[in-house]
């Protein structure tokens, strides 16, 4: 168990690219992750089993670094909510498409943290992230406890700075374009999300109406009867066909676009939180400025020092949070177009084998005909 971070390696022994999420096993209500990872010397692989517990432990190492230059800038690689067994409507306004109960798209989320964090130059040479990646045993458990007056706190200080206008204009720009974007990508994950649901109750409909034919079936030697029963029995495998049919579109649906979306609406607030420590801090800036315009002689070099260290702070984050902006915006683009490209591939694949099934079908009630 190694629960102690303190130091910085200065490369991965892992390609990042490589890293994959790819099952999940259930003891009762715990999840185990097996992440699976190339080393960069080539020489093999290494295999770890992860708690949701411990993914939590290796966000906390990698936002408490506060001796890192302009820490507060990062966009941080959003990690999923914590996955839940049932696909309750509270479990669904929570988790979107990832609380739908299937686990490939959650492991896709979780691998794509991951990818996310060994690709970004600052956090990937936290020791953390090698001790996640690489260690046997597991890594720790890290469980940050605030109480219902720390929340009550950050709630009324979020409210009366996230309207503070900004002093530089392409901030403030961003932070208006980040609002729209943000309510934008929602709507459009929670849209989809319905369009996936609908196409799984077809799906299911399509199953019981294929069972329901085959209760149509009667014996007997009247050709009039056998008839009947031949054209139930090729009608129900019509239904089972268009139920499979569209159990893959859902499919591709929730693990392309579904999971693109829900990433970038994610993404988004990740975004949001980075600009809002931003103007924290730009707001401390300008008290700090006041108090040593207004000090009186006796503590004038005091909060002189006080403004200078808040104005190099704050320096820092801005010149940081504009290279993670921009590198943002890049990735977000990247990912989502990957998405699209994979629905296009998934969905002519999908429509390709259900042409394939149907003309056979065709086929079939011709020659009966």
């Amino acid at each position: 168990m190694m629960e102690e971070v303190n130091e910085a390696t200065p490369a991965l022994s892992v390609s990042g690219p490589t890293i994959k999420v790819t099952e999940v096993q259930k003891d009762g209500d715990t999840l185990t992750f097996l992440v699976v990872s190339q080393k960069v010397s080539g020489t093999g692989e290494y295999h770890v089993d992860r708690t949701y517990s411990d993914f939590e432990w290796l966000q906390y190492h990698l936002v408490c670094q506060e001796d890192v230059h302009g820490m507060q800038g990062i966009i941080f690689p959003p990690l999923p909510l914590k996955a839940q067994n049932n696909a309750s409507t509270k479990v669904l306004n929570r988790l979107g498409f990832l609380g739908l109960g299937e686990w490939q798209p959650y492991c896709k989320a979780l691998e794509i943290f991951l990818q996310q964090v060994a690709a970004h130059s600052t956090l990937s040479k936290n020791q953390a992230v090698e001790i996640f990646l690489t260690s046997p045993d597991p890594p720790g458990r890290q469980k940050v406890k605030r109480n219902i007056f720390s929340r009550l706190s950050h709630a009324v200080e979020e409210k009366r700075k996230e309207g503070h206008k900004d002093i530089d204009e392409y901030f403030q720009t961003e932070r208006d374009h980040n609002i729209l974007i943000t309510g934008c990508t929602k709507t459009a994950a929670e849209k989809f999300l319905d369009l996936v649901l609908t196409e799984q109750k077809i799906a299911v409909a399509c199953g019981h109406f294929s069972t329901a034919l085959h209760l149509c079936v009667e014996p007997g030697e009247d050709p009039d009867k056998q008839a009947f029963t031949k054209a139930c029995v090729k009608l129900s495998e019509v239904f089972d066909s268009l139920k499979k049919n569209m159990t893959s579109v859902a499919e591709n649906d929730m693990n392309t676009i579904g999971l693109g979306l829900d990433l970038d609406s994610r993404y988004q607030e990740a975004e949001k939180e980075m600009l809002f420590r931003r103007t924290c801090k730009l707001v401390e800036l300008e008290h700090a400025r006041k108090n040593a315009e207004k000090a009186k002689p006796a503590k004038k070099a005091a909060l002189e020092e006080v403004k200078n260290a808040a104005e190099e702070g704050f320096d820092q984050i801005s010149e940081v949070a504009k290279m993670e902006i921009k590198h943002f915006q890049g990735v977000r683009v990247e990912l989502f177009r990957q998405a699209l490209v994979e629905w296009c591939e998934k969905q002519l694949i999908t429509a390709k084998e259900g042409a394939d099934q149907f003309n056979q079908h065709l086929q079939a009630f011709r020659e009966m005909a």
